[in-house]
């Protein structure tokens, strides 16, 4: 590898390798390159006009850590063995978000391989990584990344993320992954000492934007591109989600996104197989996933978190924060017919009109939906599971409502089984008083709210996590041996059926969002709903006692699977209390 660098205002860049140091020679458009050959596993590093070495920005490999030397790595010597895959579309495909360093004992990527054979027999088609970008210390959820082209060193490095990914390929599965380039994290980003990757021009939730509008911003546009590409091309992977695309302040002609989604466009194409973006966005625009040729962002698909919020609140009675809007039986037929609840229709959180509303003839499974997520989970103030307060019944309901809508259904890992280990917000800073302002911070925000979660909810137990507490990361390690147990085994088989009888029924697999109708007994709080899938039928049984239940059908339904037993499918069904059932 020839090593050069961009860095447009220095006056001098050196090629630090160990005690020696190598000027470099600078040309016009301010790449700065070495006259050597760097040969694989050779550690290296920057200076800027007399700094202290740092990482290179487009670092592959970085084997001690952020603020270490980076090392090169040789992308091309694994020897794959999935020349068969063809590849596999985001949409319509069951997904699987799974945390590397909580999702085994080990907390590896190569011990990940060995849950696969788990997820191909749960009848999953794509496992979503969170973020795996280097970060400071050990462990964390990773959206405080500071290397777009790396991976984080305690989850194996480079080369295990290419093993995963080969291996997930022999079993059938595609691998998504999920990127941050809307910030950086706070320890070891030293970005700015090579040139203008941010700008004060523009703001995030996290601090100074990334420069898409601004004097350099030609340089970091490629640098946010190019790494997308290499995971594409180098590690294989069939999907990345993009996380929070509304930070990506970018008031440029051409939008950010729409770039990158052109590119990797033709690179599919160069490939031979589908590739795909996710964006997560709260903007609940549909330009999002609007083709660039006419004026959108060429997003493949996008998360709709409006469908989450629905179907939590209505199942659960939470109503603080941002669940104010959500819980009605209207708020939940909006969700599972058109996705976006707030359409253009008033944010009592954000106190203005919120949204557009999704074209007709949208394809809903460019729509991924979720009953629990990274986020929803983890943001909560003891990142307590559903399944800690969800009685069985209603956890079955809300994976009915999920796994066969017309969308495409996420799971978060653990789900399946109806998990309890909790999901906390846990962190690992070397800095002891970049530490201490997390701990200080998160405490501050529940504070804030009485102890409530990110949504408003308040949770049972005040008392906050300390993020920094090794003992909050183990916690939030998922129990395997849960598995086993009765009441966890046949959560899994519910599971396991409701994305069979997907795969099985062309009318719970079809994302006609035209084709869904809810219905239900009551428009306050209604105790039994039935979603109308085409000929397909999903009927709910939210109330503690037994009743019967309208199917409003000249046909006649046979009951494919349910939770608890119930009557035979006339005009109306028996339907036991809390219980949900599956007729076509």
């Amino acid at each position: 590898m020839v090593p050069r660098v961009w860095a447009p205002d220095a006056h001098v860049v050196e090629l630090v390798l160990g005690q020696n140091r190598h000027s470099l020679a600078r040309d016009r458009d301010g790449w700065w390159a070495a006259d050597v050959d760097l040969a694989s596993g050779t550690d290296y590093a920057f200076s800027v006009d007399g700094s202290p070495p740092r990482p290179d920005p487009r670092s592959a490999w970085q084997p001690t850590g952020v603020h270490g030397a980076s090392r090169v790595f040789d992308a091309d010597a694994f020897a794959w063995s999935d020349d068969g895959w063809r590849g596999t579309d985001v949409r319509g495909r069951v997904l699987y978000e799974l945390h590397v360093g909580t999702f085994t004992p080990q907390g590896t990527l190569r011990a990940a391989i060995g849950r696969l054979d788990h997820l191909v027999a749960l009848g999953v088609d794509i496992i979503e990584l969170m973020p795996i970008a280097a970060f400071d210390g050990a462990h964390g959820w990773g959206y405080d990344g500071v290397g777009l082209f790396t991976v984080h060193e305690p989850y194996g490095g480079p080369a295990a993320l290419q093993e995963l990914v080969d291996a997930a390929h022999a079993r059938g599965l595609g691998v998504c992954l999920d990127v941050v380039h809307n910030h950086l994290g706070p320890a070891g980003n030293y970005l700015s000492t090579f040139g203008p990757y941010f700008t004060g021009a523009h703001e995030t939730p996290w601090g100074a934007a990334a420069n898409l509008d601004g004097p350099g911003c030609a340089e970091v546009r490629r640098w946010i591109c190019d790494s997308a590409l290499r995971w594409f091309r180098d590690f294989r992977v069939d999907a990345l989600r993009l996380d929070a695309v509304h930070a990506l302040v970018d008031e440029s002609e051409r939008h950010i996104l729409a770039q990158l989604s052109d590119e990797v466009t033709v690179l599919a194409t160069e490939l031979g197989r589908p590739l795909s973006l996710i964006a997560e966005s709260d903007l609940n625009d549909p330009a999002t996933i609007t083709a660039t040729a006419a004026g959108g962002h060429g997003m493949t698909a996008q998360w709709a978190d409006d469908v989450h919020h629905a179907i939590h609140a209505f199942v659960t009675g939470e109503r603080q924060g941002y669940y104010a809007d959500f819980g009605t039986a209207a708020t939940l037929r909006t969700a599972l017919t058109r996705a976006f609840v707030h359409d253009g229709t008033y944010s009592t959180v954000r106190r203005r009109p919120w949204g557009h509303q999704i074209p007709r003839g949208t394809d809903g499974h460019r729509l991924v939906v979720f009953a629990s997520d990274h986020d929803q989970v983890g943001n909560r103030a003891q990142g307590d599971r559903p399944a800690a307060t969800l009685d069985a019944g209603a956890l079955a309901i809300e994976a009915a409502l999920v796994v066969l809508s017309p969308f495409t259904p996420m799971l978060f890992m653990g789900e399946e089984w109806g998990t309890r280990t909790p999901w906390q917000f846990f962190t690992d800073y070397t800095d002891p008083d970049l530490a201490q302002a997390v701990r200080d911070g998160r405490g501050a925000e529940f504070a804030e709210h009485g102890h409530a979660d990110a949504s408003g909810a308040t949770d049972h137990d005040p008392e906050v996590p300390d993020p920094q507490d090794p003992a909050t990361f183990e916690r939030s390690r998922l129990d395997w041996s849960e598995t086993t147990q009765p009441e966890h085994v046949r959560m899994l088989a519910w599971y396991r059926t409701l994305i069979g009888l997907r795969r099985a029924i062309p009318e719970l697999a079809a994302g006609d969002l035209a084709a869904t109708a809810v219905r239900f007994d009551h428009d306050d709080r209604p105790s039994w709903v039935v979603v109308e899938r085409g000929a397909a039928r999903i009927v709910c049984n939210l109330a503690a006692q037994a009743q019967r239940v309208q199917l409003r059908t000249d046909s006649a339904l046979a009951v494919l699977a349910a939770w608890e037993p119930t009557g035979t499918a006339g005009s109306t069904i028996a339907m036991p209390p809390r219980s949900v059932a599956v007729l076509a």
